[in-house]
């Protein structure tokens, strides 16, 4: 049943004219926990540590936080079945997605990693990268060569009252940032030189849900000019993304999609309003650097967002007609 809804899933992505198709992570859980529960030594719990989804009306939801017990160790792939299903049943090309490896750090904190075991977190940070290394050499041999990165830390560390509640549990803001940088890179460190990796970026999507506001001043010289990727898909939905003066910083040579169409809700944008936004954006950034894209995946958890699949189809079209008609292509 798995495999015949990611054919599904495929179909419709193909018929709204996208040059790239996923599985829409069907296999998973979340975006985050099934790919840090296959590393040996990790458990995930579901408790109150500090950080929460909101939404309009108030409601919150639990944060899950990663705990590391055990040396940390890649036992055997989470993407290469997924990858080989998606390369066998399209001609497009697969985009294979895993969490940035930092998920397993930010929720939780230092608290979360069992000293005795990792008593240096240089430690933690060095086997947590090699793993992720041997899984994208693994996609690599098997023809893989888009891989995107999901990260809802570092934009939501852009939030002032986030950034109170790190240095409240010991953490400096800005030191983590650097680790953060850190590990990503050594985690795509010789990948093939004819690879993509994008990140996307987002504060949270959870049933209608989310974790954080604020633009990404406080990441932006080191989130485009510090990690060694090629491409940002940066969430541009709504006002608690901030304005778009932090692109200034997008170096040549990397580019920027706009995440303007929302996976929260059913509401379909306008194509004028997209336009104009698009527009806003290139006033700091060249526009054959940006692109457009939903500002995240329709569903990061099994629970899903509110939006019906016809709600889905229609704003992936939507998402292909703008950027025909802004660059001429998808």
């Amino acid at each position: 049943m798995e495999n015949e809804c990611i054919v599904e899933a495929v179909r419709l992505e193909e018929a709204t004219g996208l040059k790239v198709v996923t599985d829409g992570e069907f296999r998973r859980r979340s975006w985050w926990q099934d790919f840090a529960l296959e590393l040996e030594g990790t458990c995930i719990d579901f408790g109150d540590h500090g950080l929460v989804f909101r939404d309009p009306d108030g409601h919150k939801l639990p944060v899950p936080v990663g705990f590391v017990e055990g040396k940390i160790r890649r036992v055997r792939s989470f993407n290469t079945e997924c990858f080989d299903f998606i390369k066998n049943n399209s001609n497009l090309t697969p985009k294979v997605t895993m969490p940035a490896p930092h998920a397993l750090h930010f929720f939780g904190g230092r608290a979360c990693i069992d000293a005795a075991v990792y008593p240096d977190l240089d430690e933690f940070w060095s086997d947590l990268a090699r793993a992720y290394r041997e899984e994208i050499a693994d996609l690599a041999r098997l023809g893989c060569r888009y891989v995107q990165l999901d990260d809802a830390m570092f934009a939501t560390m852009c939030d002032p009252a986030v950034q109170a509640q790190l240095r409240e549990r010991g953490d400096d803001p800005q030191a983590l940032l650097g680790d953060y940088v850190n590990v990503v890179n050594a985690a795509i460190f010789g990948r093939p030189p004819d690879m993509t990796v994008a990140m996307h970026l987002c504060r949270g999507n959870n049933r209608g849900h989310w974790m954080a506001s604020g633009g990404y001043d406080f990441v932006a010289e080191a989130l485009f000019g510090q990690i060694d990727v090629d491409t940002y898909l940066l969430e541009y939905d709504s006002p608690r993304a901030g304005d778009f003066s932090p692109l200034s910083a997008l170096p040549k040579g990397k580019h920027a999609i706009l995440g303007l169409v929302s996976s929260k809700t059913p509401t379909l944008e306008s194509v004028d309003e997209l336009r104009r936004r698009i527009d806003a954006a290139a006033r700091f950034a060249p526009l054959d650097q940006l692109g457009i894209s939903p500002q995240c995946g329709f569903s990061s958890h099994f629970l899903g967002n509110p939006l019906s699949i016809d709600d889905q189809k229609r704003k992936l079209e939507l998402v292909v007609q703008v950027a025909q008609e802004v660059w001429g292509e998808t």
